[in-house]
């Protein structure tokens, strides 16, 4: 038998996954089960990242200090809450490529992307428009038109949308470079999703910082669909935000809170406009409240509340697993089993199956967006039926995304061989 055909099996992919050093990852979450308490195909991490059993442990050690101590949890719980924010910075820096003091965890995605563009996007009458992807994730789209009206700009005029050409999916670099040739000189800040939630896509990030940069422009990415997926190594690359959500890639929990990147050469600028409460005053004089506020140095100083800790005790036992697992391992195994996926997605005779995603290892993470030809959301609905937890994207796009903490080898096999029949 041929090594591809070989590849086909369900024996090799039992094999995969005997040699997956990541394999007893997967006993540390809880599967969706169907109505006969079989496990469910689960490829759905890029939309809601499954819960780690560490999370209940957590959250009620958080439970009981908070019955046993009412308001002394807050210096006296095993993990006080007054720091409580701070337990999670270290781990959290390691995944996204960052000190710890440029990255807090804070609010939700759209609420720090807000608050970043508060700082970050600061017009003129010369430079005011601002860059995104065509088919950014709505939210920001939402978010950058508003931010525009605010500053009395028509998003028509203000807004640019860097598009794929004409009768292709993907982004080129080559064409944000044209636009910054013809219109940098106006561009007051390119806002751009490291990893697109709808193709997969993900960007070369220093390189647009350093094009940003180069025309004088600041530069933030939405890390939604990259936070735990992809690498962005944001300190070395060098933008001047970022913001992420947790309950993807992250596994924290539907809505859970938020993390915000701000680069070094930031921490200490006092007069960068920005909107403040008293989480982000300096620690030292939080609870004189007479004083004027005086901003924590680095990312701590753009928190305006304090948090909510059952929220983020849950971040904080999945940046356990993160932590234990190591995340370039966590990386390795997501080209490897990313790779199967197209491979066995690409035995399917005939042409009904195209790939939207990157071939590249390197310009995708471990999604792939698939386009059937000639389907509908009926076939969908039937892989769902199918006990396959997948992601539909209209017009016609199905989402598919092996986590690599807790996604089997054999998880893929199984999604491949019901799309078969199903085709």
């Amino acid at each position: 038998m041929h090594t591809t055909q070989l590849k086909g099996t369900l024996e090799f992919a039992k094999e995969l996954d005997q040699k997956d050093p990541l394999k007893r990852f997967r006993n540390q979450f809880h599967i969706p089960t169907n109505a006969n308490g079989e496990e469910q195909v689960y490829l759905c991490g890029n939309s809601l990242g499954l819960q780690p059993k560490l999370t209940k442990e957590y959250i009620q050690q958080e439970l009981e200090d908070w019955g046993n101590l009412g308001v002394e949890g807050h210096t006296e719980a095993k993990s006080p809450w007054l720091p409580y924010h701070e337990f999670l910075t270290e781990n959290m820096a390691k995944i996204v490529g960052a000190k710890p003091s440029e990255v807090v965890m804070m609010n939700t995605l759209s609420v720090n992307l807000h608050f970043m563009m508060v700082s970050f996007y600061q017009p003129t009458s010369k430079r005011f428009k601002i860059i995104i992807e065509s088919d950014a994730f709505p939210s920001d789209k939402y978010a950058v038109e508003s931010q525009l009206k605010f500053h009395g700009q028509d998003p028509n005029e203000a807004l640019i949308l860097w598009k794929p050409r004409e009768g292709e999916e993907l982004c080129h670099f080559e064409d944000l470079e044209k636009i910054m040739q013809t219109e940098g000189d106006q561009v007051a800040l390119l806002l751009i999703g490291s990893t697109n939630y709808y193709t997969g896509q993900s960007f070369p990030l220093k390189k647009i910082t350093e094009l940003g940069h180069r025309h004088g422009a600041k530069v933030g990415f939405d890390l939604a669909h990259g936070a735990g997926n992809i690498q962005p190594n944001l300190h070395e690359t060098g933008p001047d935000f970022a913001v992420w959500c947790s309950y993807k890639y992250l596994n924290s929990g539907p809505g859970s809170v938020g993390g915000c990147f701000v680069h070094e050469r930031h921490a200490n600028n006092k007069e960068l406009r920005r909107f403040t409460g008293w989480w982000g005053h300096n620690k030292q004089t939080r609870f004189n409240m007479r004083h004027e506020f005086d901003p924590i140095p680095g990312a701590e100083g753009w928190q305006l509340s304090n948090p909510p800790i059952l929220s983020l005790a849950a971040i904080r036992a999945s940046l356990a697993v993160f932590n234990e697992a190591g995340f370039e391992n966590i990386r390795e195994k997501s080209i490897k089993i990313t790779n199967y996926l197209e491979f066995l997605l690409k035995e399917i005779e005939g042409d009904q199956i195209e790939i939207i995603t990157p071939q590249n290892p390197e310009e995708r993470g471990c999604q792939l967006s698939i386009k059937v030809k000639n389907a509908n959301k009926a076939l969908f609905d039937k892989l769902m039926a199918a006990d396959v937890i997948a992601d539909w994207r209209e017009p016609n796009v199905i989402r598919i995304a092996p986590a690599p903490l807790y996604n089997s080898y054999e998880d893929v096999y199984k999604m491949v061989e019901r799309l078969k029949k199903l085709l």
